[in-house]
């Protein structure tokens, strides 16, 4: 049975409805983030990155990121407003988290000591919430939550 290898918690800022994952060592990098983000795609899968398009503009929005050591339970689709799986290709080892306002955060997943092929499956919550704030309000905080979770390609 496979096991959660890395769990961690952090704070995406979600700008124009938007932020990835990115490659750390993004230099070589096709398409960078932003180039090419496509609105009202859940889940976007470009070489070294994942796009995640988020219900509120203007946010910030809570992801548990988890790395396992091979493929985990399958999640319930009823307890998700999204859920979708993309390939992913790692040349370091780690990934960035970007925002479509502020760039690239500090915030590094460390995948493994080396690049390599990885599945990953996002899931969302707080959806229809996040988007009312976001017209009302303008911000909220931890109201969209992700759980994002990276495995290795066999």
């Amino acid at each position: 049975m496979a096991k959660v290898t890395r769990e961690q918690q952090l704070d995406a800022d979600v700008g124009y409805h938007g932020f990835a994952f990115q490659e750390s060592d993004d230099a070589d990098l096709p398409v960078p983030f932003p180039d090419g983000f496509q609105g009202d795609v859940f889940l976007n899968a470009f070489p070294g990155r994942i796009d995640l398009y988020s219900a509120g503009h203007t946010h910030t929005a809570s992801v548990t990121v988890q790395v396992w050591d091979g493929p985990p339970p399958a999640q319930d689709a009823a307890k998700w407003d999204e859920l979708g799986e993309a390939d992913y290709e790692s040349t370091s080892g780690e990934v960035a988290l970007w925002s479509m306002s502020l760039g690239r955060s500090e915030d590094l997943v460390p995948l493994a000591d080396t690049g390599g092929s990885w599945h990953v499956r996002a899931c969302c919550t707080g959806r229809s919430e996040v988007a009312r704030l976001s017209e009302e309000e303008g911000t909220a905080h931890g109201v969209e939550r992700y759980l994002i979770q990276f495995w290795p390609a066999s």
